[in-house]
């Protein structure tokens, strides 16, 4: 095991590349004061910087619209769907009247492939698919060189579906929501347990993992003496920063050990499933988000995609009292009840969504909420999933202070405006000069500017 500083920078203390090692584990540190440059001037600068980290969270199956948009313009009166937000309401924008052109004729198919790509996807039930570089990879490419790992992608879905899935097209777009060229779909990991060792380290086989947890009690147990150096190197409110950060680790490895003995608990379990995958959905989705808010702390990665679920998911979400499955309920026939609890599935992903800002708006990155250096984006590729449209997309805009985004808004766009206009606005925001993405009509200088009204 050894510390590793990297290479000091005058006017620094220590090196953004601090990470604690051992033989089988990295763990990288979050940005602490003691690694600022030196001089008010510098630190001005640096603080100033643009979001430079996006995150893209996907909702299937569109929504009830009619529980979506909010009537007013500053977001006092929340809809139902959007009422968890409440806590972050001033950090986001509800964004009406964005289309997908490019996934007509409309399938659950085109919807997720064309949510960050914004392009057409060759209808084929073969491996002759094509579709375009997505969003989330041009960023990637972009700042990915700074980073343990250009991108993470995520989701809740614990197997791949196979075949020809929805009105002769290949699963490959249902699966996948990232694309790093148009012939080259990224597989989404569902396991909390690979996640965590993707981002700090546990190798050998699948059975070797298993032994070795249990003849180890923590990650950083194993790395006492190198914190208790890096404590001692730095200041108390880096120690603080420090603390917090490593203390999330723990939490998450508790939650991990957690999900192992529940699943070995009780005939019922489902004992396919591999260690470290909770049985509860929402405790599934709050762990995979509280290892993104760390992976964007520690800077592992700075560009992240997550999928809630599946387009044409059968799961049901009894833990908010629909017992149905979820596509049956999107093609609802205009049946009340049927859309009430479709509205209850769309509330219940969206309250994820409000977890996920809240966990970044109280982590503290050099005296600033996480957050105000991300920029998320929440949506659906579908619009009104009874009739299998794209325009009119439910579409939440959140973060990004540093680079000028404002929020607390509910913006109505032109009719059949773009969603590739925010896809271009978010790339630019963390520096690359793009006139266009897709089919882009141009950026959204509304997201920076306040509303008149």
């Amino acid at each position: 095991m050894s510390f590793n500083a990297g290479n000091f920078i005058s006017g620094k203390s220590l090196s953004r590349r601090t990470v604690l090692r051992t033989a089988s584990a990295v763990v990288g540190i979050p940005l602490l004061e003691s690694m600022l440059p030196a001089g008010p001037a510098a630190a001005k600068t640096f603080s100033a910087q643009s979001a430079k980290r996006l995150q893209y969270t996907y909702m299937p199956m569109g929504c009830d619209q009619s529980r979506w948009k909010p009537q007013n313009r500053d977001l006092s009166e929340l809809p139902f769907i959007l009422e968890p937000l409440d806590p972050v309401r001033d950090r986001i924008n509800v964004l009406s009247n964005l289309e997908l052109a490019n996934a007509y004729p409309g399938s659950h198919a085109t919807s997720n492939s064309a949510f960050l790509s914004c392009a057409t996807a060759k209808h084929t039930e073969s491996t002759d698919y094509f579709l375009g570089t997505t969003a989330d990879q041009v960023a990637a490419k972009h700042l990915g060189h700074h980073t343990k790992l250009p991108s993470m992608e995520l989701s809740m879905d614990l197997s791949q579906m196979a075949g020809q899935c929805d009105n002769g097209y290949a699963c490959v777009y249902q699966n996948n929501l990232s694309w790093s060229s148009p012939t080259t779909p990224l597989p989404s990991e569902a396991h909390p347990r690979i996640v965590f060792e993707s981002m700090f380290g546990q190798g050998g086989t699948a059975k070797e993992r298993a032994f070795a947890l249990k003849q180890k009690s923590s990650l950083l147990d194993s790395m006492a003496d190198e914190i208790g150096n890096l404590r001692n190197r730095v200041g108390a409110s880096d120690k603080r920063v420090l603390d917090q950060y490593l203390e999330s680790i723990r939490n998450v490895e508790r939650r991990l050990e957690k999900a192992k003995s529940d699943q070995n608990a009780g005939e019922t379990r489902d004992m396919e499933r591999p260690l470290g995958v909770p049985a509860s959905y929402e405790e599934h989705a709050k762990l995979l988000i509280d290892l993104q808010v760390l992976s964007m702390q520690a800077d592992i990665t700075r560009v992240i995609t997550f999928q809630l679920a599946r387009e044409t998911s059968k799961r049901s979400y009894p833990e908010v009292g629909v017992p149905e499955s979820h596509h049956p309920l999107s093609h609802h026939g205009n049946n009340p009840k049927k859309i009430e609890r479709l509205a209850k599935i769309n509330r219940f992903h969206v309250s994820l969504f409000s977890y996920l800002l809240s966990r970044l708006a109280t982590t503290q990155e050099r005296g600033m909420p996480l957050l105000d250096s991300t920029i998320c984006l929440f949506g659906s590729g579908m619009g009104n999933p009874n009739i299998h449209d794209h325009t009119n997309l439910p579409t939440i805009f959140a973060g990004g202070d540093t680079a000028g985004f404002s929020g607390g808004r509910h913006l109505e766009y032109p009719k059949h405006t773009p969603l590739a206009n925010i896809h271009l606005t978010m790339l630019q925001s963390i520096g690359l000069d793009l006139r266009r993405f897709a089919d882009s009509t141009g950026a959204s200088p509304e997201l920076t500017t306040p509303s008149q009204s």
